[in-house]
């Protein structure tokens, strides 16, 4: 399992970390760690099938 960082996610997805975080509290995109400081680490796989998801529906 590879994590990614908030920044990370943001980047790939095209969008600010807000929304990240926004997208976490939400339980759209479930964290699967917490780095030293307590933000959130995502699944890779887990944040390409949302990115698919979202793009089928009409964007992220």
């Amino acid at each position: 399992m590879s994590l990614m960082t908030v920044s990370e996610v943001a980047e790939f997805l095209g969008v600010k970390e807000l929304r990240v975080e926004r997208l976490e509290r939400e339980s759209l995109l479930i964290s699967k760690d917490k780095d030293g400081e307590g933000k959130p680490l995502f699944d890779k796989t887990d944040v390409e099938k949302y990115k698919e998801f979202a793009e089928r529906i009409g964007g992220i």
